[in-house]
């Protein structure tokens, strides 16, 4: 696989990914979200207003995430000093995340209360590895769109589709590409919830086993591809 293809397929795989995990960890584990990490502070809000589970594992959200991204970055830097393939590595570490988040919700779920001990585990090991993705995307592929954050991708989509539809005083509408890049990125996320909410329903704790075949196929194509220069 040339790299134009895997620089382009990698990234969708990421966002149905990221869209597929938080839209199952919100229905498993009582409303917490574990890509888009900083939505725990209206969940948990709601929470302690409500009297609803889960206030805790939102509470914890945020810095395990931080920590798991500061980890990420300084394992990434002394990686890139020895090896090209230091995305790939880290990219492995979710994979094995998402194995283990999948084998905590299938032997412990359903999970009817989100403060449980098995609830919060389950749930900041599934933060983690969206974590490193989080990371390893801003690193390694700058120029892509984000995998988890939709609600900036989705402002610049409309942003470019007024400049194309009334150029004005700027001379030129904003390339094509760039607008079908973005848009098919939105795409992807929104596929990966529709597909996780679906298979919750269908399948309960064993959506879960979704996340880790998509994560060794971004892996895959990913390692099909030519060894970064370092």
């Amino acid at each position: 696989m040339s790299q134009f293809e895997s620089r382009n397929v990698v990234p969708l795989l990421l966002s149905v990914n990221a869209g597929y995990v938080d839209t199952a960890g919100f229905l498993a584990l009582q409303g917490l979200f574990t890509a888009h990490v900083t939505g725990n502070f209206v969940t948990f809000g709601a929470a302690l207003a409500l009297g609803t589970s889960g206030a805790t594992a939102k509470l914890l959200a945020l810095p395990v995430f931080c920590l798991v991204v500061i980890a990420t970055r300084l394992a990434g830097t002394l990686l890139s000093r020895r090896w090209s393939r230091a995305f790939e590595v880290l990219i492995g570490v979710k994979l094995v995340l998402l194995v283990l988040g999948a084998v905590l919700a299938i032997h412990f779920g359903p999970f009817h209360d989100g403060d449980s001990r098995e609830a919060i585990i389950t749930g900041m090991v599934l933060v983690a590895a969206m974590a490193i993705q989080n990371a390893v995307h801003r690193i390694h592929l700058p120029s892509s769109p984000p995998s988890t954050l939709m609600t900036g991708t989705t402002t610049q989509v409309m942003i470019d589709l007024a400049d194309r539809i009334y150029v004005g005083d700027r001379g030129q509408a904003p390339p094509p590409a760039r607008l079908m890049q973005m848009a098919i990125n939105v795409l992807a996320f929104a596929l990966g919830c529709g597909a996780a909410a679906l298979l919750f329903m269908r399948l309960g704790s064993w959506c879960f086993v979704v996340p880790p075949v998509v994560a060794a196929l971004a892996l895959g194509v990913r390692l099909a591809g030519p060894e970064p220069a370092r």
